[in-house]
């Protein structure tokens, strides 16, 4: 059994919390290069611009890429041959939240109930996902979430006969209906199957997955690539002025469903995807 001290989780997630509000992941930039070359609406092209610029600026000057740096969701892989020593592993965790959020000088957005409202200013509690896995593995990933592009999310429960069609229908409904409000170009993570609540996770988790890594499964990357040209589509572009650039990516999870249903979640994140990783 091997033991992992809950100070080693604070203060990765400390780091995790800081690094992905700063720096771009490879594979975003990748696709803000890619958008630029294929662009040809001048509006566009210089939006484009700008967002480059703004995260080299965050890259080198180490400052935030938003100014909404969001709700801290953490995903952990947990070996099943890991225990967790020297505390809560919860309380390690929101630790690591408080820290990261107070020494990177990232903004508290988080209040302490959804209706009264008092803000907790140290971006506490996370959202946290546990994964039991094999072996003695413990990943984390911690992935800011703003909520100008969270706010645009929806789930529908979906006949099964509704079918293929029914998924497309519905994506291309959520990201029209969403326009400029979610910062585009933005990665759509899409989930479907499961539970209502599993459905809404799987599109959650769709948003870690590199945006240069297609569904394992043909049919869904072939599904990917195609909603992905029907939402570019849409002309809604770079910030909602218009161009080809709607989206840079589209992430499709699965999961096997009950046969009355067909749950399909979206979930939109903004030209600042964000997301950092770290094995312990």
């Amino acid at each position: 059994m091997r033991e992992i001290h809950v100070s080693k989780i604070t203060e990765t997630i400390k780091k995790l919390c800081i690094d992905a509000n700063y720096y771009l992941t490879e594979d975003m930039r990748a696709r803000f290069d890619e958008a630029r070359t294929n662009e040809d609406f001048p509006i566009a092209q210089n939006i484009l611009d700008v967002l480059i610029e703004n995260a080299d600026i965050a890259q080198n000057e180490a400052r935030p890429m938003c100014q909404d740096t969001g709700m801290a969701v953490v995903f952990l892989e947990i070996g099943q041959e890991v225990q967790v020593v020297g505390g809560s592993l919860e309380d390690a965790i929101n630790e690591g939240v408080r820290q990261g959020y107070t020494e990177g000088y990232l903004r508290k957005s988080v209040v302490n109930d959804p209706i009264e409202r008092i803000n907790t200013k140290d971006n506490t509690p996370a959202i946290i996902y546990y994964d039991i896995v094999p072996g003695d593995a413990f990943k984390i990933t911690v992935a800011p979430k703003g909520f100008g592009s969270e706010n645009m999310s929806q789930i529908k429960m979906l006949k099964p006969s509704d079918g293929i069609e029914g998924v497309k229908d519905f994506v291309l409904k959520v990201v029209k209906e969403a326009g400029p409000n979610p910062c585009p170009p933005i990665v759509v993570g899409i989930g479907i199957g499961g539970t209502f609540d599993k459905a809404a996770f799987l599109a959650k988790k769709a948003l870690l997955r590199s945006t240069s890594e297609r569904n394992i499964k043909p049919f869904y990357a072939e599904l990917e690539k195609e909603l992905l040209g029907a939402i570019n589509d849409l002309g809604i572009g770079p910030q909602g002025f218009g161009g080809r650039t709607t989206a840079l990516a589209v992430n499709i999870e699965t999961y096997g469903t009950h046969i009355a249903g067909l749950p399909v979640a979206v979930n939109i994140n903004c030209h600042a995807t964000r997301h950092g990783e770290a094995h312990i």
